[in-house]
């Protein structure tokens, strides 16, 4: 077979899209995105890193990825990557290596190619830092979703985490991670979506980010879907 007829046959074939993430840091300090693949999904960037004030990195994920970014902050690491973070820390390293983030944090989850690609910002584990995904071209909906408000302001008094100074408010718990009760977390009885619905503490958290999780069955106004795209991540 000479070159030219390969050439043809392999452009018969529709190529494998793999999706681009840009994350960004727009907060006036450092953070450390944290990254978990689903079941079964290759890591990305080892699932840790660290992306200092104003800037970016692009990471690329193969066909058919899912799983979710999460921002880290007041981190400290030490130069074998062993340390803590204030918030979304994933067992004291910077490579989180597949561990997820610990609640509460302000999630962006994806899954491609399904054949859609799948995109939401979720608040179900609470919310630490602004969080906004915006799609880079594609077809279809590819709505933005912004989640900018900071809610850590707005946090009712047991839901707050507090710092180590034990006065400023790094983080908000969501009903379920701090009250552990199944009307809050969609749980046993209560896991049915005719049954199980928002509370007081839920739309706090949907008055602030409208087109973000705010409980497990928010799926309504909460899902998105685009085709093919590459996603901006923005982090404040």
């Amino acid at each position: 077979m000479d070159f030219l007829h390969f050439s043809l046959i392999l452009l018969s074939f529709p190529a494998i899209h793999a999706a681009i993430f840009t994350l960004q840091n727009n907060c006036n300090n450092t953070i450390w995105p944290g990254i978990q693949p689903g079941a079964g999904h290759p890591l990305i960037s080892d699932g840790g890193l660290q992306l200092k004030p104003h800037s970016s990195i692009n990471l690329t994920a193969p066909h058919g990825w899912s799983g979710r970014f999460w921002g880290r902050d007041g981190c400290t690491f030490d130069d074998s990557g062993n340390g803590r973070c204030a918030t979304g820390d994933c067992g004291n390293v910077l490579q989180c290596k597949g561990a997820g983030g610990v609640p509460p944090v302000s999630l962006a989850e994806f899954t491609l190619d399904n054949p859609m690609d799948f995109y939401d910002v979720s608040l179900v584990d609470g919310y630490n830092l602004p969080v906004s995904i915006i799609p880079l071209g594609g077809s279809g909906n590819c709505s933005s979703v912004r989640c900018v408000t900071d809610l850590n302001v707005k946090c009712p008094d047991s839901l707050q985490v507090k710092g180590d100074g034990g006065s400023e408010v790094v983080a908000c718990k969501s009903a379920c991670t701090a009250f552990q009760k199944p009307e809050y977390c969609c749980t046993g009885e209560f896991n049915n979506p005719t049954i199980c619905k928002p509370t007081n503490y839920s739309q706090i958290f949907k008055e602030a980010c409208p087109t973000s999780y705010s409980y497990p069955y928010d799926d309504a106004t909460s899902t998105f879907t685009c085709k093919q795209a590459n996603y901006l991540i923005s982090f404040c």
